[in-house]
């Protein structure tokens, strides 16, 4: 939706309404993912796509259909041997759309949505598919915000909560609830559309174990990159689940690199020439996890050459070392996982504690901290 924003933001304003078809669900080679979108506007205008021409044909007449009548759809095409007239995907793949109406007088929160999707604001945006709640229902999630809802104060507390940690990965994906929000029933199918980003993990030092923490670092949906000084060790063969692979001194790397909040620096390359002078950039940037590989004399060593450097205890605190939650790792793929957790543990307030010794509610709908 991203892309036709302008136009939608436009009729919106107006007070036009405009039929929005929106992919939730795809299989095999469809030709557009999950959140491409398409829509009808006054005067039968028409902007984006959803299956680059297969099948906007008849997405037009049922974006008019939902203008008229206010009633979302949802409409799986495929391609059909015995029907080969019908409207179809000649990619052989088969996708499935929801079709609503959207205008100031039945989705009110749109306009909050536009503002913050045109001004990079995350926000993920919860619509019922399918179910006993409303199709087409709306609930818009932004880290310390809510807004609409989906019709059951359970489901929305549950979708809030999964639409956080979406939010958090720049993920779209569809979801399957109880009609109270139970997360072991499918009754209530609900499409997490994120407008953001996916967060970037920073590794240094091209070691086993950073190869293993970018591969767990891709799998939960960061945007690794890898860094490393030597040539020989730093190279994308080595290091395939990494976007990038930078041959470059780690501090100066880092110096010309934008990060933010919800950035993870991992630091292990275990020499004080490169992470000390590495650690001293990233503490003083908006970094949500700053973890360091190092034996605890070695982190003490460090902490002396930093506060030598200027840097105050309230700094020198946001470092995680030795790296990772207490696992009893010992292999690359096990510290790897250990990282992983801590950084998890501490994006949403997690104790890293076993859950049978922990009681109350498993998954807070709170913000995430970080």
């Amino acid at each position: 939706m991203r892309e036709i924003l302008p136009a939608l933001s436009r009729w919106y304003a107006a007070g036009e309404p405009f039929g929005l078809a929106t992919v939730v669900a795809v299989s095999r080679s469809a030709p557009r993912g999950p959140g491409a979108a398409m829509a009808v506007g006054p005067g039968e205008e028409v902007v984006g796509s959803v299956s680059g021409g297969c099948v906007e044909g008849t997405v037009f007449d049922l974006a008019k259909e939902v203008i008229a009548d206010g009633e979302a759809r949802l409409q799986t095409f495929g391609y059909s041997d015995e029907d080969a007239f019908a409207a179809g995907l000649t990619c052989g793949g088969e996708i499935t759309l929801l079709v609503r109406s959207v205008s100031p007088a039945t989705d009110a929160g749109f306009g909050a949505v536009a503002e913050s999707v045109a001004g990079h604001r995350p926000v993920t945006v919860a619509t019922v598919t399918d179910g006993p709640a409303p199709r087409g229902a709306a609930l818009a999630v932004w880290p310390d915000a809510v807004s609409g809802s989906l019709g059951s104060a359970g489901l929305d507390a549950a979708v809030v909560a999964d639409a956080r940690g979406e939010l958090a990965q720049g993920a779209t994906v569809l979801r399957h609830y109880g009609p109270r929000g139970e997360r072991r029933e499918d009754a209530v199918s609900v499409f997490l559309q994120s407008f953001a980003p996916p967060p970037r993990m920073l590794v240094f030092g091209a070691i086993d174990y950073a190869a293993a923490v970018a591969r767990i670092g891709d799998f939960l949906g960061y945007r690794v990159t890898v860094c490393d000084a030597r040539p020989v060790f730093a190279t994308p063969k080595r290091f395939p689940e990494a976007v990038e692979v930078v041959v470059d001194w780690p501090h100066r790397y880092l110096q010309r690199t934008e990060i933010d909040s919800r950035t993870v620096i991992c630091v292990l390359t275990h020499d004080p020439k490169f992470d000390v002078p590495l650690l001293e950039e990233a503490l003083r940037r908006p970094a949500a996890y700053i973890g360091a590989m190092g034996s605890r004399r070695t982190h003490e060593d460090r902490t002396k050459r930093l506060r030598a450097a200027g840097l105050d205890d309230e700094q020198l605190a946001r470092v995680r070392s030795p790296i990772g939650l207490d696992l009893g790792a010992r292999t690359p793929e096990e510290v790897a996982v250990s990282v992983a957790a801590e950084i998890i543990a501490l994006r949403w307030g997690g104790s890293g504690t076993p859950l049978t010794a922990t009681a109350g509610v498993i998954h807070p709908a709170g913000p995430a901290p970080v």
